[in-house]
């Protein structure tokens, strides 16, 4: 019994979760793919838990990106977005994050030639939104420059504010960025391609240790919580379902689903 009592415990090597600045507490959400109604609601969830705050972090909300495109609402979520940026009630920071579908839209415009792939993946719905007839099959040279320039008038301030967005954010021992981080690079050289395409092997290897990673871009209908990585891609546009995630020294998931609005 003695023996017992007056054993020494074994240490955990369990390695210690990563955590944001002990000043802040992080509110990161997914991407929104032009869902209006579910951000609404979201964005009435975060600032309820907000207002239950017991201490005097600063609660900072940050958007993973990917606001347009999919859905058929990316106007009215700009909006919503540029709202914020003027009024953020609660929030003590609010970090617009880019997303690969903000990069492409901006390279529609500057090079509608080049880059007309993106009304395959989700610009015909964009320009939708902002009451743009959708282009036949394959328009020409002219229509596509013809289509650019009609869209940049149309969306106008919502375009200069997809162009201030940034591509990474950090918080303590926790990085947001759209698709995650190329784990070969330090973080001071990472590139777009990684950050906003996800184009590294930052899933099969995860980030480097002592970092948690906040992600959206790789959609599932579940969100994935790991010690290394937080993906609340979930997938909104088809799920309706949008995630956020909320970081102090726990993690806690908050969803806005469309059953319940």
């Amino acid at each position: 019994m003695i023996g017992r009592l007056f054993q020494r415990s074994k240490p955990s090597l369990e390695p210690a979760v990563p955590l944001p600045d002990a000043k802040d507490r992080l509110f990161v959400v997914g991407d929104v793919h032009g869902r209006s109604d579910l951000l609404e609601g979201l964005l009435s969830k975060l600032e309820v838990a907000v207002a239950q705050q017991e201490d005097d972090r600063a609660p900072v909300l940050v958007f993973l990106g990917d606001y347009i495109d999919r859905g058929d609402n990316s106007r009215e979520v700009l909006e919503w977005l540029l709202a914020l940026q003027d009024d953020p009630g609660p929030w003590a920071k609010i970090v617009f994050l880019r997303g690969n579908h903000e990069a492409a839209v901006m390279d529609f415009v500057e090079d509608p030639t080049a880059r007309a792939a993106w009304l395959g993946f989700g610009g015909k719905q964009t320009l939708g939104s902002y009451g743009i007839p959708v282009p036949r099959a394959r328009p020409d040279r002219q229509e596509l420059h013809d289509l650019a320039a009609t869209l940049s008038g149309a969306m106008g301030p919502h375009l200069q504010f997809l162009e201030q967005t940034e591509v990474m954010y950090r918080s303590g021992d926790v990085i947001c960025a759209h698709s995650g981080i190329d784990p070969e690079v330090p973080l001071d050289q990472q590139t777009e391609s990684a950050l906003l395409w996800g184009r590294s092997d930052f899933l099969e290897e995860g980030p480097p240790p002592g970092l948690r990673v906040v992600h959206g871009h790789w959609d599932n209908p579940e969100e994935v919580v790991t010690p290394a990585r937080i993906c609340v891609d979930t997938g909104a546009y088809y799920s309706g379902r949008l995630t956020a995630v909320q970081l102090d020294e726990d993690t806690q998931i908050l969803r806005a689903d469309v059953f319940d609005l």
